[in-house]
């Protein structure tokens, strides 16, 4: 287990938050009045069954949804006090997503792939040189830079979804089972890539099923129902 690199403020707050997605046969209430602080430099594991509202959670951490009720606030801003505009500026800035299946562009190569954020920040053709910084940052040879994701092992595609996750150098990084399509070795070594962002003063955020992965975190939190347990 690593110790955060904790300051003394909350980069993410949720108060009173509940998400109810309305569904033909009923309501279903995937988060329940939950109210959560996880402070700027921590390392948080998100544990539970399917179904238990971890990925709704993280959505609304990460600004793709807004609560039903309560207030969710990222970097001391209230989400639902902010228009469209604001919130992807929001979470182009502030939030870094690293997923499952990597979610890489399979026709740009490794380096068009991470520099997709800083073109859409600029609205221009983004210099590389912060590209290829981020992508020794996670371990990748230039000699891979020029590949597709399609040439890649999954380990090597997570360090490019990494790379991309880093290049706006967001304070936040959200993971939703970053290791699930990996192998027990890769996936540690994806771990302990995640594990020194956080000790470099990333908040990080994993979801995860595996006790294994959680134990890289300095607190683990247990979703049931829509709570924390």
């Amino acid at each position: 287990m690593t110790g955060p690199v904790t300051d003394t403020y909350p980069i993410i707050r949720l108060d009173g938050v509940s998400k109810v997605y309305p569904m033909p046969a009923g309501d279903v209430r995937a988060l329940d009045s939950l109210s959560l602080d996880i402070m700027a430099g921590e390392f948080v594991a998100i544990m539970g069954p399917s179904g238990s509202g971890k990925s709704t959670l993280l959505n609304l951490i990460g600004c793709l949804d807004v609560p039903s009720s309560g207030d969710v606030q990222v970097d001391g801003r209230s989400v639902k006090a902010l228009t469209d505009d604001e919130l992807t500026t929001l979470r182009r800035d502030n939030i870094g997503f690293v997923f499952q299946q990597f979610n890489l562009i399979p026709l740009l190569d490794v380096l068009e792939n991470v520099e997709f954020p800083l073109v859409l920040k600029s609205r221009a053709h983004a210099t590389r040189e912060r590209c290829r910084e981020v992508l020794a940052a996670v371990g990748l040879a230039p000699e891979l830079h020029t590949h597709k994701p399609s040439e890649l092992s999954g380990g090597q595609q997570q360090r490019a979804a990494i790379a991309r996750a880093l290049v706006n150098d967001p304070g936040i990084l959200l993971c939703d089972e970053p290791t699930g399509n990996l192998d027990t070795k890769t996936g540690d070594t994806i771990m302990a890539l995640l594990t020194g962002l956080n000790r470099e003063g990333k908040t990080v955020l994993v979801v995860t099923h595996d006790p294994r992965i959680a134990a890289h975190a300095g607190r683990t939190i247990l979703m049931v129902d829509g709570r924390v347990a």
